[in-house]
């Protein structure tokens, strides 16, 4: 029986790979670069939010404040006139990844230990599995873990569907390369 404790070596490697390929992907080709458009007058839109002093959030514009609300007919002639939006305000500050890229390669961690459990139990009774057998558990595994939670911001949050697609396919590769890792050093 292959244990979870003998998979540290996949783990570790399918994290750093796919740490690198999100780093390839998303800053040395243009795929995600049109995520996120711009507001138009950006600056008169964020000097005028900057009045507010919002603090760190998720925010709806409109906001029903309850379930009820939806029904009532303030709330529903604010959705008419608009604009209608999810907005995430974030501290202020300059820019720093430091914090959001040692999560993001925790969560790679993460990622391959829960596909390498999700093997060693569907492979228990055969140690030296099949390159294709733990390619195929593995994979299914961190694509699920890394894309299928997406189109929930497409259907609930009005994300754009495109954008969407684009960072299931990123899921996609982390699932194959996730996968690979796992086939190769699979404990024989």
């Amino acid at each position: 029986m292959v244990s979870l404790s003998s998979l540290w070596m996949p783990i570790l490697l399918s994290a750093v790979i796919v740490f690198l390929l999100s780093f390839l992907i998303h800053m040395l080709t243009p795929f995600h670069r049109g995520d996120w458009g711009r507001l138009p007058k950006e600056d008169d839109v964020q000097a005028a939010l900057r009045a507010f002093n919002i603090p760190p959030g998720d925010y709806g514009l409109p906001n029903p404040g309850s379930p009820a609300g939806l029904r009532d007919a303030a709330f529903i002639e604010k959705m008419k006139r608009g604009p209608v939006a999810f907005i995430t305000v974030r501290p202020s500050g300059a820019p720093s990844m430091g914090n959001s890229l040692v999560l993001w390669f925790l969560y790679t961690i993460v990622v391959s230990a829960f596909s390498g459990y999700i093997a060693t139990r569907a492979l228990a009774l055969t140690p030296g599995a099949d390159y294709l057998q733990v390619f195929r558990f593995v994979g299914a595994s961190a694509f699920f873990c890394y894309s299928m939670g997406m189109p929930q911001n497409s259907i609930w949050g009005g994300r754009s569907w495109a954008a969407t697609i684009r960072m299931m396919i990123d899921g996609l590769i982390y699932g194959l390369f996730t996968a690979g890792t796992f086939g190769w050093l699979w404990p024989r």
